[in-house]
């Protein structure tokens, strides 16, 4: 829950998406928040998103994230940011080859063919 936290701290555009989410929730479910946020970050970066966060920033975020090594933190990101990035016959792709270092690493550990 941390992780979400400090991505709308740093994010301030997740914030609406965050709002309703806990709303709608009942509470923060981080798992389901990022699928949110891996959409919100593909339309920014095919220049769909007019009120979402700049994709750049938000792969940042998740890089120094990623970096500190934290089970629980690497898990979301992995799992439900990495593993929802679009495939590569999905709109937004190209994402993929954007990716920091370390999540372009364990991004090719989880989908070796993209």
């Amino acid at each position: 829950m941390q992780l979400v936290s400090d991505l709308v701290a740093h994010i301030p555009e997740f914030r609406d998406v965050y709002e309703k989410h806990v709303f709608h929730q009942g509470g923060v479910l981080p798992h389901v928040f990022f699928w949110e946020v891996v959409q919100d970050t593909v339309r920014s970066f095919l220049g769909e998103g007019p009120c979402a966060g700049d994709w750049r920033r938000t792969l940042a975020f998740l890089e120094e994230q990623s970096c500190r090594g934290v089970l629980g933190v690497d898990e979301v990101i992995v799992t439900s940011f990495l593993g929802d990035l679009p495939s590569p016959q999905e709109p937004g792709h190209a994402i993929v080859h954007q990716l920091p270092p370390v999540m372009a690493t364990r991004f090719v550990r989880i989908r070796p063919r993209g």
